[in-house]
């Protein structure tokens, strides 16, 4: 009987702590990340935004691929909703997303992929 209430509550244990760390939230479906997987790049901007334009200039440059939505269509609304974005620039990179014209964080995320910016 003892074993029992041993397996018991093993079981319980078990059963919490596989829900309570169930995983990452599921992506909404407007979220760059869903398109990205591992490598690719994404960057949120808009014509009028002079950090944008500095950080493209700097990715072409070095001959980062990457695509660029702007902001001010409907796709790239929505992606700065699904992001909770409320600036430009905004970079995904694989599943990480830069916020602003942060050359460390780029340089952090894009040296892995063997691109050389910063």
């Amino acid at each position: 009987m003892r074993a029992l209430w041993i397996l018991m509550l093993l079981a319980l244990i078990g059963a919490f702590l596989h829900f309570r760390g169930a995983g990452e939230p599921e992506l909404q479906p407007d979220d760059p990340r869903t398109t990205t997987g591992d490598a690719r790049i994404v960057m949120l901007a808009a014509e009028w935004c002079g950090y944008c334009r500095k950080q493209q200039k700097d990715f072409e440059l070095a001959d980062v691929r990457y695509r660029v939505l702007d902001i001010d269509t409907p796709e790239g609304d929505r992606a700065m909703r699904a992001l909770g974005a409320r600036g430009v620039p905004v970079t995904v990179i694989g599943q990480h997303v830069v916020r602003g014209y942060d050359t460390a964080a780029l340089d952090e995320r894009l040296r892995p992929l063997g691109y050389r910016v910063y």
